[in-house]
């Protein structure tokens, strides 16, 4: 017989490799009732090649206190300030800008979460993310 589930799901944000049990990360995880330090250690191991980069994880909490939880791709945010190397987006992003994204580089990123985003092609999800992009203060070549 399947697991009864208690929380349906909910969803957090670490670093991969490096998340530890201190606020937000295990008082979110304390109040649905996971350990958070099994939570952090089986996280850890599972994003250990991520080495940092900030990751979202859907985790479903049963009425025995086990868990499942599922990586997703970082955001992308997060993917393309690591394509531009940059630290943080633009404050005022209509006027400022911080950087420009390629096609190509554009379109790594709409790869790697083509899994995840709802386009039909990647096309359509690379002009979602251009406009993620925009609203960071990064210009984008023509799609």
């Amino acid at each position: 017989m399947a697991k009864k589930i208690i929380t349906s799901q909910f969803k957090i944000q670490a670093p991969g490799g490096q998340a530890t049990p201190a606020p937000p990360i295990g008082p979110a995880l304390g109040q649905h009732g996971v350990n958070p330090g099994q939570f952090i250690q089986q996280f850890n191991e599972r994003t250990r090649q991520l080495n940092g980069k900030v990751v979202g994880c859907v985790i479903t909490v049963y009425q025995d206190r086990t868990f499942e939880f599922e990586v997703k791709s970082p955001p992308a945010a997060v993917l393309i300030k690591d394509a531009l190397k940059l630290e943080k987006g633009s404050g005022v992003p209509n006027k400022d800008k911080v950087g420009n994204l390629t096609k190509d580089q554009l379109r790594a990123i709409a790869q790697e979460k083509q899994k995840e985003m709802t386009g039909h092609t990647v096309e359509a999800i690379m002009r979602t993310i251009a406009g993620t992009a925009r609203s960071m203060g990064v210009t984008c070549d023509e799609i």
